[in-house]
């Protein structure tokens, strides 16, 4: 398991340096031996205790034990004590406690942020990688397009990897690989996809990966870094629930992926080298009506499982109005499904969407592009409660986007038209800082007259030069000329004396 930000049980050079310090003999040395043991002992027990990629222990809590099954349970229920962060907004409803070191319920047409806990932590993100890898493909490609497998996208498979098989040489469309990889998580065909898809943008695989972690940024996730198109473990991969939300609202608009995502079975028929078919299931249990985590809103999702990330899971939710996404990172097994069920109808329940085109418009705001656009509220606030940011971002169509807020948390974000006046009011406070800024680094009166003095005598320079240099160049034409014409008189005289003899 890969953790970080946690003390080691040994501190670099403290046993060697109390070694030194006690150099007067065997006691001398076991004495300090055991100063520098209290010291640790008490240097430790002040330490606080935490994590990155994962595993959480409270203060506190008892050391990690060996037994895997033990630990689990220790870090599960360490976990389920961390309260979420919207608990600690004024006005917020109280949300559910979940058994996830991070999790985030947000509204995919919005942005907003309904229920939150510790959502900017780093963690592993294992499969779901392939719901960002999946956006990537569909943005480059065409679903009638072949995928290929080359003998680098089947070689680096190792046993108990999900796969279904593919063998090199074998060739897939674009559509058959989507499915294969959102529902049966092959790794092989994420590979695949990603290196054809690579060279169709004109590159190979790497191509593809770092259009991943160009896409991320695209979308304003800050705590992401992809390394590979499907999942499996990398110390340098890694993502946090609230990026995963974005990523996953941005492929919810996609057609093509809402089908494939609440697909149950599908088959891939023989191809180019084998003649049966492929059959697999979806994996998420929340969208089969017979499981016992079945959820009736569940429009699809995507699942995730290593050693190092543990149960991660993205969840999409349609209840006829809105339209959410839930993202659980380091869950335990079932408590994934169960924590989502929890966040959902959490969410489902105690928020209300306001119509923007219900409420008084803003002074700032002309119109909003969108007539349907929306925030969410929580039961019993107001929307004279909220505050507004707006960003323009054409000052010639005067067209941008305003985001509110409540207690500082995003409840929706809308296209608007701005007005001309607020448009001007911003262009002259930007000349306006403008100014300030060319003020404070305006250059002193004495030192712009050395300065201009300093100019001008290398200015002065250069023409003296120019002229000496003009003159001496001048003089030595002038010699040149007196050597030439000195020469022709000698050869006419030596001339003239030839004749003469």
């Amino acid at each position: 398991m890969q953790t970080g930000n946690v003390f080691p049980a040994y501190i670099p050079g403290l046993y060697s340096k109390s070694k030194y310090m006690c150099k007067g003999g065997g006691d001398m040395k076991k004495r300090g031996k055991r100063i520098a043991a209290v010291f640790l002992a008490a240097a430790m027990a002040m330490l606080p205790v935490g994590t990155v990629y994962g595993e959480e222990i409270q203060n506190g809590a008892e050391p990690a034990t060996d037994d895997p099954a033990a630990r689990r349970e220790q870090e599960r229920e360490a976990g389920y004590k961390i309260p979420a962060d919207t608990n600690s907004l004024e006005g917020w409803p109280e949300g559910p406690a979940v058994y996830a070191d991070s999790a985030v319920v947000m509204d995919m047409n919005t942005g907003a942020v309904l229920y939150e806990k510790q959502a900017d932590e780093k963690h592993y993100p294992a499969s779901i990688t392939k719901v960002l890898s999946v956006l990537v493909a569909l943005e480059n490609s065409e679903l009638t397009d072949e995928v290929t497998f080359s003998e680098d996208s089947v070689a680096f498979m190792e046993p108990g990897d999900a796969s279904i098989g593919m063998t090199p040489g074998e060739v897939l469309s674009m559509e058959d690989a989507l499915y294969a990889m959102l529902l049966a998580s092959a790794n092989e065909v994420s590979y695949a996809v990603a290196e054809n898809v690579g060279q169709l943008m004109g590159g190979d695989y790497s191509t593809f990966i770092e259009k991943m972690n160009e896409k991320s940024q695209e979308l304003g996730c800050t705590n992401s870094h992809w390394m590979n198109a499907n999942g499996l473990h990398d110390e340098q991969h890694y993502t946090s629930a609230r990026d995963m939300a974005k990523i996953a609202s941005a492929v919810y608009q996609y057609d093509e992926f809402r089908k494939i995502t609440q697909t149950l079975s599908y088959t891939i028929g023989p191809t180019n080298l084998v003649k049966e078919n492929r059959v697999f299931q979806q994996n998420h249990k929340m969208l089969w009506p017979e499981n016992e985590n079945y959820y009736e809103y569940c429009t699809g999702g995507k699942t995730g499982y290593t050693d190092q990330a543990r149960t991660t899971l993205v969840t999409f939710a349609d209840n006829g109005e809105t339209q959410l996404v839930a993202v659980v990172l380091y869950d335990f097994g079932n408590d994934a499904y169960v924590d989502t069920r929890a966040m959902f109808d959490y969410a489902f329940d105690n928020f209300d969407k306001v119509m923007l085109t219900d409420e008084k418009t803003p002074e700032e705001i002309e119109s909003y592009q969108d007539m349907e656009s929306y925030v969410l509220l929580p039961s019993g606030a107001d929307f004279s409660d909220l505050d507004k940011e707006i960003e323009i971002t054409d000052s010639q169509s005067r067209t941008g986007t305003v985001t509110y807020t409540y207690q500082g948390q995003n409840v929706g974000s809308a296209d608007v038209v701005v007005t001309r006046e607020y448009v001007e009011a911003e262009n002259e406070e930007s000349v306006s800082v403008t100014e300030k800024e060319t003020e404070t680094i305006r250059i002193p009166l004495i030192v712009r007259i050395l300065i201009g003095a300093a100019a001008a005598l290398v200015v002065v320079f250069i023409i003296l030069f120019s002229v000496l240099k003009y003159r001496q160049i001048k003089r030595r034409k002038a010699r040149r000329r007196r050597r030439q014409q000195m020469r022709k008189r000698q050869e006419m005289r030596k001339r003239r004396s030839d004749r003469s003899m």
